[in-house]
């Protein structure tokens, strides 16, 4: 089979495209070149980060992965058998875990057995979803649709040091459920996280109050304030995740703690985000849009859902998903909202190299998503 070329700069142009690109090609076991890699970046080619995803994809499905070296901006990609297994990544700096994750969860799934997977790096970073985010909005939405995976125990490590690890359990699982919910629901709870390590409780209780204050009208928020121990954290940093759980949704918006911020800064920002989610009377949050494509686009059956917003890294992604599976991103104004449909082209089957498509089944009964 002939490899797909990806032009890595196309739309958004940073890791995510590089990451997804990878984590397709193991999936439909199609060779790619991916050129041009993180070419709209200030620093373009692999850093840290996106080096580990490669690797760590490479791995899990015992593929030859030519030219990743830290600043390369071209790589060849020859995918193998997806297994199941105890697999350990190391990033070696503050970089994001749970953006390595986001290349290796959607391959595991097709493993031909369960999987383990203990990750190390940053969990709470800068222009990447915190740990709490992946654990309280993400992995409850791929329950929805039928994944099983677990976090087994996760060390929160901040910038610059990192040291943070998450360990995750996968079990292998049928076709994904789609993605259905026309709108929310009515407001069930408002909850969070606020964390620190190393530095003072007030901090997290005054991010706490002010997240508090820009959801007023809304209803009581409930959010755990942590002070981590050495145990549970590895250097100085801090974060908070908001979740809004609705009768068909998950809501989410989270900050990082950064030196120079505020607490009332980053829990007034966290806040107004999730105000807008919620006034807006969407499904899934700008952020989980995109992270949720790559799936959606493997259901078995159409799905459907609103979001406040398209970002440029969901564009991307329905595009770079487009060249690997034969399924159509449809996107339309609803209101203040935009609809988006993701329609399976033929047979629903589509070309997965896993035992999802080897024989034909009827969707699981009880699987609709959102419940």
């Amino acid at each position: 089979m002939s490899p797909l070329e990806i032009d890595g700069s196309f739309g958004e142009g940073g890791g995510q495209l590089s990451r997804y690109a990878m984590a397709l090609a193991a999936i439909t076991g199609r060779p790619i070149i991916l050129r041009n890699i993180r070419a709209r970046r200030p620093r373009p080619g692999l850093m840290a980060q996106h080096l580990t995803a490669m690797r760590a994809v490479a791995e899990v499905c015992g593929g030859a992965l030519e030219g990743a070296e830290l600043g390369a901006a071209e790589v060849c990609f020859q995918p193998g058998r997806i297994r199941g297994g105890d697999y350990r990544f190391e990033v070696g700096t503050a970089g994001s875990i749970v953006l390595v994750l986001q290349a290796l969860l959607p391959v595991v799934l097709h493993a031909d057995g369960p999987c383990r997977l203990v990750v190390s790096g940053g969990t709470d970073v800068r222009m990447a979803p915190p740990v709490d985010y992946l654990r309280q909005v993400f992995l409850p939405w791929l329950a929805r649709m039928g994944a099983r995976v677990s976090i087994d125990s996760v060390r929160h490590g901040y910038y610059p040091r990192g040291g943070g690890e998450v360990s995750l359990t996968l079990m292998p699982c049928g076709p994904l459920s789609p993605l259905v919910a026309a709108s929310p629901g009515a407001l069930r709870s408002l909850r969070g996280v606020a964390h620190v390590s190393r530095l003072p409780r007030h901090i997290p209780e005054r991010m706490a109050g002010a997240a508090r204050a820009s959801l007023a009208g809304f209803g009581p928020v409930e959010i755990d304030i942590q002070v981590l121990s050495e145990v549970e954290a590895c250097g100085t940093g801090g974060a908070m995740v908001l979740v809004a759980e609705t009768e068909h949704s998950l809501l989410g918006a989270a900050v990082v703690a950064e030196r120079g911020v505020t607490a009332e800064r980053l829990g007034e920002e966290a806040g107004r985000a999730l105000r807008a989610e919620l006034a807006a009377g969407a499904v899934l949050d700008i952020h989980a849009v995109d992270q949720l494509l790559i799936y959606a686009a493997q259901a078995w059956g159409d799905s459907s859902f609103t979001v406040r917003e398209i970002s440029l890294h969901a564009r991307t992604v329905m595009w770079l998903i487009a060249q690997f599976l034969p399924v159509e991103f449809r996107v339309e104004a609803q209101g203040h909202l935009q609809r988006v449909e993701v329609v399976h082209g033929g047979d629903p089957r589509l070309p997965l190299r896993a035992g999802w498509a080897t024989t034909r089944r009827e969707a699981p009964p009880g699987r609709e998503s959102p419940p």
